[in-house]
């Protein structure tokens, strides 16, 4: 089981950037599609970007597009999430997460990700 740790959340102004890091315990990290997800106040958790096992492969939410940008190191098990020209909209938990895949395609569902982080708080002022 992949033990997930974020780190990298705080407080910015709008227009602002963050990078969010989660680092995975798990030996196979290379094995696992890696996605973030965020849940904002009074709001659903929802899909923000995606990854493949081998980094060559990306997905984002359209609101993201553009600004946000997921990355893996294998090197470090480590997950990140260039977060870009921050707006409040953007102000929410994010949580990392790990799949299990033997195939090369990005997932967005969260039922396709068995594995999960804490979350680390995202809050953009105005």
């Amino acid at each position: 089981q992949a033990l997930l740790v974020e780190s990298g959340g705080g407080l910015v102004q709008a227009g602002g950037s963050l990078r969010l890091s989660c680092t995975a315990s798990d030996r196979t990290f290379s094995r696992y599609g890696m996605g973030w997800f965020r849940r904002a106040p009074g709001k659903e958790r929802e899909f923000v970007a995606s990854i493949n096992r081998i980094g060559d492969s990306w997905e984002y939410q359209e609101s993201v597009e553009g600004r946000f940008t997921i990355s893996r190191d294998a090197a470090k098990n480590t997950l990140y999430l260039q977060m870009n020209k921050l707006t409040p909209e953007d102000t929410a938990v994010y949580y990392c997460a790990a799949s299990a895949q033997s195939d090369l395609f990005t997932r967005s569902r969260e039922e396709d990700f068995g594995f999960w982080g804490q979350g680390t708080q995202v809050t953009v002022s105005s």
